[in-house]
């Protein structure tokens, strides 16, 4: 047998190509050309000579944007540079009752080696920073007080939050931070402080918590530097004076001032500080938290005295100040804020003697007297009150109220609120407030009982606000009102979104005080560029005394501290209708209702008001009609729309809104935002709805009671469209008896469990606004400081 021998195919073995390789030396390409030259097509050449031509540009460009940065920072910074920049405005803002502006300020000054007068406990401490080439102004702040550090962190470049390593951050605050928040921030810098170093077992565990709460509140922070470590505060005062401080962007086109020295005489109010921020105007009024809006008279230098240079004597030489800017008689802006309504341009006038004779001709009456009405001709108004009230407690029921807010009758009512109405009706009597001619007035007093039950009734608005989301805008029809009265400015829509509503009809009054633009975006355009366009102003950085005409002497006797002064854009005084975006904040767990007094803070002005909440539409969308639904309580986890009357807002400035308390210097956030648009057509329409049970049904028609309490309601409300829980449309078709059933037939069957209701809308307006000032708080808080003295 022969063996058979296996080979393997000759196509799988392997044979390298003796002329490739890998790692051709320059040498050996040259040598294998044998002097011919490679000749390369159009394509490749263009590729490599764009390829190079890119990497240029790149790098060109590289070089432009990193000169850029570094001019435009030294353009930022040139404004605190040298020995005549402004100096760097520091706010110290102390989060616990164990922590001491005063101290923190003072640690920062031990490492620039600086020797001068004593920090005090709450004021302006200016520091010269010779090693960085610039200075420092520290705003040193008390503990519990919310609006000097509003106002001090409105105008500071740094603000410095000073944590305790013992105390952990109480709920003002919590407030407190969530509210500059809302307000904008500068550049932040956060540090410990405490009466004792910490630890270095629990230091590390405590740096980590303490940076972890304040990232909650600014992201940006990296790190948190201790006060007692010498590294540490030495890199807090060269963060505090090296580089660009991140600003407000509501501020950047604003001038403000942080007043230094402030002086009063025969009306004028002298401020003496730097100017920040835009150029300053002399036309344009200015603003003084808590005092209101001024005018300018005048603007004058007011440079520091100059030190002079060795072996010229120890005296500093002063700098007689000049005059820089005043203001243009036909271009300063007026204190007019509101407009005087004419309140007989649409009344009817008597005729005069010459328009009767004209009528009547001569005769023998026409200079005979008007006779005097007979006795009993008079119609005397006949109150219905309560049995056992005294003249004194009926002279305050008001028949007819102007005042829109009509929540009570707009509530589903609880069972204690209906068994007092119920005991009221039940012993009502007629009362002639013209009886007899009384003239003296008693008052009787209510027992502790009920004064308490009535008093627990009208403070439980959670039960309310409850009620509320639960059967939303549903109301009870009143058993002894006729509906056609208690709804007489009510009216009903075809469609909310679509059907039309005139903006102009029964406006009330304040709307005739108002200003109104045709284009408000157009208007602030022009605004800022005449702004930008203007040659009298003077420049920030320049240290200057701001005259201002007209100012109570109060302001200068009791000065608010910090005292600052903010520019206001040309048309920023008027009055308008001005509506925000807010939300609620998330840790306030009160009832916040339309109307409420609060206290709203925009920008730098403050201002008690009563807002009217509405519907926020996706987008800002104003709709078809520009009709938004109101709202009877703002509530969490949505964005409402909030309407008030108050001074006109360009930018988007931010807006907070406080409820006071007890404590005046700790009130409670409700809510926070910004400023949408002042629209004056802008129509909130309250909407409530009647609702009825079917009685009897028969397909398509139902028996509707309980909607209507007679026919004459009925018959009035007839062409309003009604609609079911489910979804059906209908109309009513005819009164039935007389104890308010109806006839109502539906586009498709009902069923007996269907609930029917008729919806009607009625235009609400807010309330007038007023100035909120800190006066009353300043001297209840001095009171309170002298019994803690005694």
């Amino acid at each position: 047998m022969v063996q058979q021998v296996f080979h393997h195919r000759p196509t799988l073995k392997q044979q390298n190509k003796p002329y490739k390789s890998k790692h051709a030396s320059k040498g050996s390409l040259k040598e294998a050309a044998k002097g011919r030259l490679a000749q390369q097509s159009p394509k490749s050449v263009a590729t490599a000579n764009a390829a190079a031509q890119s990497r240029l540009n790149r790098r060109n460009q590289s070089k432009q944007v990193q000169a850029a940065k570094r001019q435009a920072l030294i353009s930022a910074t040139r404004l605190f540079n040298g020995a005549d920049g402004a100096p760097r405005i520091v706010a110290v803002v102390p989060l616990s009752a164990d922590v001491n502006a005063k101290n923190v300020a003072s640690a920062l000054s031990e490492s620039l080696d600086v020797s001068g007068d004593e920090c005090p406990d709450s004021g302006l401490w200016r520091l010269r920073a010779d090693r960085f080439k610039t200075s420092l102004q520290f705003i040193t702040l008390p503990y519990r007080k919310m609006y000097a550090t509003l106002d001090a962190c409105k105008v500071a470049d740094y603000v410095v939050f000073a944590l305790s390593s013992e105390v952990e951050v109480d709920q003002w605050g919590d407030t407190l931070l969530r509210s500059l928040q809302a307000q904008g921030l500068p550049e932040v810098i956060t540090v410990v402080s405490s009466s004792t170093p910490m630890e270095a077992k629990s230091k590390t565990g405590i740096m980590k918590s303490l940076l972890s709460f304040i990232q909650y509140f600014v992201p940006s922070q990296t790190r948190i530097y201790d006060i007692h470590t010498s590294s540490d505060t030495l890199n807090t005062v060269r963060a505090l004076c090296e580089g660009k401080p991140e600003d407000a962007k509501w501020r950047e086109d604003r001038t403000y001032i942080l007043g230094e020295n402030v002086e009063w005489d025969s009306g004028i109010l002298g401020v003496t500080g730097v100017i920040r921020g835009a150029p300053l105007s002399p036309n344009r009024l200015i603003h003084i938290p808590n005092y209101g809006d001024f005018q300018v008279a005048k603007v004058m230098s007011a440079p520091l005295p100059k030190q002079p240079k060795s072996g010229h004597g120890n005296a500093s030489m002063d700098v007689e100040p000049t005059i820089l800017v005043e203001p243009t008689a036909d271009d300063a802006d007026s204190l007019i804020s509101s407009n005087d309504p004419d309140d007989m341009a649409n009344e009817q006038t008597w005729p005069t003697e010459e328009e009767m004779r004209g009528n009547h001709g001569t005769s023998e009456f026409d200079d005979a007297p008007i006779p005097d009405a007979h006795n009993g001709t008079t119609p005397k108004v006949v109150k219905k009150i309560p049995k056992g009230m005294s003249e004194y407690q009926a002279a305050w029921i008001i028949d007819e109220s102007d005042d829109e807010d009509e929540g009570e009758n707009d509530q589903v009512k609880g069972s204690d609120e209906v068994e007092m109405e119920e005991t009221e009706e039940e012993e009502m009597v007629d009362f002639d407030d013209e009886a007899d001619g009384k003239k003296t007035v008693d008052f009787e007093d209510l027992d502790m009982e009920e004064e308490d039950r009535q008093l627990k009734i009208w403070k439980d608005r959670k039960r309310e606000e409850e009620d509320d989301l639960a059967f939303p805008d549903e109301i009870d029809t009143p058993m002894d009102i006729p509906a056609r009265t208690r709804f007489q400015r009510y009216r009903g829509l075809r469609s909310f979104r679509t059907s039309p509503w005139d903006p102009y009809e029964n406006l009330p009054r304040d709307y005739a005080r108002i200003f109104q633009f045709e284009d408000y975006k157009r208007t602030e355009r022009a605004v800022r560029r005449r702004a930008e366009e203007e040659s009298a102003v003077v420049a920030p950085g320049n240290r200057v005394t701001v005259y201002l005409k007209d100012v109570p002497q109060e302001v200068a006797r009791n000065p608010t501290f910090p005292f600052v002064l903010f520019s206001l854009l040309q048309h920023e005084h008027k009055k308008s209708v001005l509506n925000f975006t807010v939300q609620r904040n998330t840790e306030y767990e009160g009832s916040v209702r339309s109307k409420d007094p609060l206290l709203m803070c925009v920008g730098p002005r403050r201002f008690r008001v009563n807002a009217v909440y509405s519907q926020h539409l996706r987008g800002g969308s104003k709709g078809a009609n520009n009709v938004h639904k109101f709202e009877r309580y703002l509530r969490h986890g949505t964005t409402s729309v909030a309407t008030i009357y108050g001074p006109i807002v360009f930018g988007n400035q931010p807006c907070l809104l406080f409820r006071e308390t007890e404590d005046k210097q700790a009130p409670e956030l409700v809510a926070m935002g910004s400023f949408l648009n002042p629209d004056t057509t802008r129509i909130v329409a309250k909407k409530v709805i009647l609702s009825g049970h079917p009685f009897k049904v028969h397909r398509k028609t139902a028996t509707v009671r309980y909607m209507f309490f007679n026919a004459d309601d009925i018959h009035y409300f007839k062409p309003i469209q009604l609609h079911t829980k489910l979804g059906r449309t209908g109309h009513i078709k005819e009164s039935l008896g007389t104890h308010g059933y109806f006839k109502a037939h539906f586009d498709g069957q009902i069923s007996q469990m269907d609930t029917v209701c008729m919806s009607l809308y009625k235009r609400v307006y807010p309330k007038w606004c007023e100035l909120w000032t800190e006066r009353d708080v300043q001297s209840r808080g001095e009171g309170e400081d002298d019994k803690m003295e005694e």
